[in-house]
């Protein structure tokens, strides 16, 4: 009896240090810091949004690059990946990426998904983690307007009328069934078993997190639409965590600007204990600090002068530091990390073919990376975006070009970092 008693607390401790080691595989966070196997886990990352696509066997897709993209990424010192899960919708849209995962609510492209199978596993490979974005409220993926068109809510207005896009797209926090038809999609993702390595993704030691949206939005100044937004990040937040609880989830925001600029707001939607982390989101270009932004660089040029990118510098680390300290002034008393998922430099002279000097956008990221590792203000970073070694064939991305981190609604190489660029050696410097 004792002999058997022995061996069933040997077994039962067995079993509690084998589920304390494969717990610890995943990323979790403690007093404001990222943590794995009991280790801060700081990183330098990127954005590979079309990493899904890469990894599958269909139109679009090239799995010898994608291999040749992660094993350069793990050379660099790059150890995370932010993802998008897939794209919504008809693929007729202009500018709309292809191909669709989701072309109708609940219907999806197997191709895509076990395309989604093969990049986990090739991250888990390699012991890198990506974050798996799982909506957009941009209409380059489809995102809000599909869902709100498959809720009845009428076509998708183009983006170029600003006011109509804005006033068609608020309506996604507030429509129970666009709501409910993107539930939808999470519990499906979310629950999802590999088909490749047949584990679970509630199991993956490749995910470090899941977000709930792209740079979601109220799009409108009212308290209900705010409330809408901040009653949608708590509810499917809560919905993710209810599938997995190994894995942390984030909002996607932009900070401040994704938030109308309410402060409270921000607070707010990274308060809730089913959010692990807080994300911002820092466009200089995008965002004026270098000139008026009015399109193409082309038009950036006779805007701004060729030289506004190198000659505007410190304005933007300026601009930068004030925005992410305004952010971090919100949300510090809540001790989550804070991540810049996104942040990206024009080239100089506004060039955007690979090759062309980036001592500008070097200068940038030097200073990020500074950030990251000295201001005790931001515990990672995910540039935009990878290019690596994609050779763009237009300036306008067309159908089965390579896909290059810029959308296909923005020139290909406008922010893209490329595997011959010396910004790759600013990344590495984060990791030493």
């Amino acid at each position: 009896m004792r002999q058997i008693l022995y061996l069933l607390v040997l077994l039962l401790f067995s079993l509690e240090m084998t589920s304390k080691v494969r717990n610890n595989d995943f990323i979790t966070v403690r007093d404001g810091k990222f943590y794995r196997n009991k280790s801060e886990y700081r990183f330098a990352g990127t954005n590979l949004w079309y990493g899904a696509i890469l990894g599958s066997n269909g139109q679009g897709g090239n799995r010898h690059r994608l291999k040749k993209e992660l094993d350069l990424m793990k050379k660099t010192g790059i150890n995370n990946v932010r993802v998008m899960v897939g794209a919504e919708g008809v693929d007729t849209l202009p500018d709309h990426v292809v191909p669709i995962l989701q072309p109708k609510a609940g219907i999806y492209n197997d191709t895509l998904l076990a395309g989604l199978d093969y990049l986990m596993v090739e991250l888990e490979r390699r012991n890198m983690t990506a974050v798996l974005v799982l909506n957009n409220s941009w209409q380059w993926s489809g995102g809000f307007g599909s869902y709100l068109e498959w809720a009845g809510c009428g076509p998708v207005p183009e983006a170029s009328n600003w006011d109509n896009y804005q006033n068609y797209h608020k309506q996604f926090v507030l429509n129970e069934k666009a709501i409910e038809l993107s539930d939808n999609h999470i519990r499906f993702i979310v629950g999802r078993t590999n088909t490749i390595s047949g584990k679970p993704y509630t199991e993956s030691k490749a995910i470090m997190a899941w977000e709930l949206c792209n740079e979601p939005r109220p799009f409108s100044r009212s308290e209900e639409s705010k409330r809408g937004l901040a009653n949608y990040v708590k509810h499917q937040s809560e919905l993710i965590k209810s599938i997995d609880r190994n894995h942390l989830v984030t909002t996607g925001s932009e900070g401040k600007y994704g938030c109308e600029s309410d402060m409270d707001l921000v607070r707010e939607i990274h308060s809730y204990p089913t959010i692990d982390y807080v994300c911002i989101h820092v466009w200089p270009h995008n965002w004026q600090w270098l000139g008026p932004n009015i399109g193409t660089t082309l038009q950036a040029k006779a805007a701004n002068g060729t030289d506004a990118p190198q000659r505007m510098i410190e304005n933007a680390k300026s601009k930068t530091y004030n925005y992410i300290k305004q952010n971090y002034d919100a949300v510090k008393d809540l001790k989550k990390p804070i991540v810049l998922e996104e942040f990206g430099y024009p080239r100089d002279n506004y060039e955007i073919a690979p090759g062309t000097p980036t001592t500008a956008r070097d200068t940038y990221y030097s200073y990020i990376i500074d950030l990251v590792k000295n201001s005790g203000m931001l515990a990672g970073c995910n540039c935009w975006s990878w290019g690596g070694y994609a050779k763009p064939q237009h300036r306008s991305w067309q159908r089965w070009d390579d896909y290059v981190g810029d959308p296909a609604f923005e020139e290909q190489g406008l922010n893209a970092v490329f595997a011959d660029d010396s910004t790759l050696l600013i990344l590495q410097s984060l990791c030493k």
